[in-house]
């Protein structure tokens, strides 16, 4: 039985005179190196975010419509979460093709995400 490889993401703070105002060590993707805000962080660990990794990784729906439908929210409000999943490398969106219609599959790519906090 072959071993699962885990896939994280690390995110590291430094403190500046008091506040945690840098973000470093982005991560590898094959995406342009992205430099997300420490607000785009605080986000991140809303409940809201949570519930929809979890659904992601349980339910894996086959389209962010779906998807909505399954957290029971607004399909905009869904898809702008998305992005900041997406901008931090914790999900991809990918086109499926179904006839003439396209629809967009969000996947989780990670199992864990770390944040590391560098006190110096």
């Amino acid at each position: 039985m072959a071993v699962k490889k885990i896939v994280s993401r690390t995110i590291t703070l430094r403190s500046e005179s008091g506040a945690f105002s840098t973000l470093f060590g982005m991560f590898k993707t094959d995406k342009k190196a992205q430099n997300p805000d420490l607000s785009l962080l605080r986000s991140i660990l809303s409940n809201e975010k949570a519930k929809m990794i979890h659904v992601l990784k349980t339910k894996q729906p086959n389209s962010i419509y779906e998807l909505a439908k399954i957290l029971g929210r607004d399909f905009k409000s869904v898809r702008q979460d998305l992005a900041v999943l997406e901008k931090f490398g914790l999900i991809e969106i990918i086109p499926i093709h179904k006839g003439n219609r396209e629809k967009l599959k969000p996947i989780l790519v990670v199992d864990q995400l770390k944040i590391n906090f560098d006190f110096g």
